[in-house]
């Protein structure tokens, strides 16, 4: 079943004038479901994770074409992920409905400096903290900007629905793994990093552990195609998300 961001690509793709050409990437046919060259193809380890806390994803415009896009993994994960294109000067209704739903607690997740202090929190209330709460307690809402960090400073600014709500800020002690775009800076984070940092602090460590191990598997499948070299599908990427799944079920 498509997730929500393929269905914005679909009906971003279903706009646009002409064919979406990535820059730098291969031209080739791609699967439906991941992007990828059908040689290349990585459906069948598509690892869904059961969690409580969501993802809202606000994309910039051509971000859901992007075949680097890392959104699309976190929607291939966390299955209460939600996505919506990002314009100035209209708000998708769907998109405020979502922000006031009273089962969510939302929160904006950018830097602390860019936001006013009151509004700045470094923690959420984890999610799994006490399973007999889970029926009352409010779930969180990571909202993350999907785009350019040019554009995700214009996307935080010029929000004003986002105003009233909490800003996360994240302190990561590491840097960055993406290997796919390249901002020149080690604290620059795609957006499954990020919401893996996300899932890890609202204590949904089996989602943060998997959306780390597959962007492992999703990067050395693009690689390999995109230098046309084989898939090594017993490799240490594809071994460490067989071991976190592992430990998933384990744990379940």
């Amino acid at each position: 079943m498509p997730h929500a961001v393929s269905l914005l690509r679909a009906a971003r793709l279903a706009r646009s004038a002409k064919p979406f050409l990535a820059r730098g990437g291969f031209k080739r046919e791609r699967c439906a479901g991941c992007r990828l060259v059908p040689s290349h193809c990585m459906c069948a380890v598509r690892p869904p994770v059961a969690t409580r806390a969501g993802v809202c994803l606000l994309m910039a415009d051509i971000e859901p074409l992007k075949p680097t896009n890392t959104g699309w993994l976190v929607a291939d994960v966390v299955a209460d992920t939600f996505a919506f294109g990002w314009a100035r000067t209209e708000t998708d209704p769907a998109l405020l409905a979502l922000l006031n739903d009273p089962q969510w607690q939302p929160y904006v997740v950018f830097p602390g400096q860019y936001a006013a202090p009151e509004r700045v929190v470094l923690s959420v209330v984890p999610s799994s903290a006490d399973p007999a709460d889970a029926g009352t307690a409010k779930r969180p809402l990571f909202i993350l900007f999907d785009a350019t960090w040019g554009e995700a400073r214009k996307m935080f600014r010029r929000s004003p629905y986002l105003d009233s709500l909490p800003v996360l800020s994240l302190q990561p002690e590491q840097i960055t793994q993406y290997k796919l775009r390249n901002s020149g800076r080690g604290d620059h984070f795609c957006t499954s990093e990020v919401a893996a940092m996300c899932m890890d602090l609202a204590g949904e460590h089996a989602a943060q552990q998997t959306l780390d191990a597959y962007l492992g598997v999703f990067t050395h499948h693009y690689l390999c195609a995109k230098n046309q070299q084989p898939v090594v599908w017993d490799g240490a990427a594809h071994q460490r998300l067989r071991e976190v799944a592992a430990r998933r079920d384990q744990v379940a």
